[in-house]
């Protein structure tokens, strides 16, 4: 699997989401905490972006009259159809073992540990010259 460099930090704060595109796939990076998920963002019901769903948490009950609320912002209702999703497996509610959304690894790494690469750019001493930029090739 490739590594894809899709955002800074700062660029989707706690709560939040971005779009981004990698290897011709679009995804849904999230920000749960400060804990990063990706998701792929097609719904496996009928192809809707889940980009556009709404984040909402768990509610259980284990009597009538009787509920808890817990994982907030932890779940993607699909915005067509409301399937819910959790963000940090890609599992689906309803039947996890059967129904769940692509998800992919998603982690923060210091810009300093991604400087170096296998790929080296050429580089050209310059020099300036009065009012001139000369590059020495």
């Amino acid at each position: 699997m490739a590594r894809h460099i899709v955002a800074a930090v700062d660029e989707i704060p706690p709560g939040g989401r971005k779009l981004v595109e990698a290897d011709g796939k679009k995804i849904v990076v999230f920000n749960l905490g400060g804990e990063f998920f990706a998701l792929l963002d097609r719904c496996p019901h009928q192809g809707s972006a889940l980009s556009g769903g709404i984040l909402c948490g768990l509610t259980l009950s284990d009597e009538p009259g009787r509920y808890h609320f817990s994982r907030a912002g932890e779940m993607l209702r699909c915005p067509w159809h409301n399937w819910e999703f959790d963000i940090r497996t890609g599992k689906s509610w309803f039947d996890p073992r059967r129904t769940k959304v692509r998800a992919f690894p998603a982690h923060v790494e210091l810009g300093k540990s991604l400087v170096e690469g296998p790929y080296q750019a050429e580089t050209f001493p310059v020099k300036v010259e009065a009012e001139y930029v000369v590059v020495e090739v």
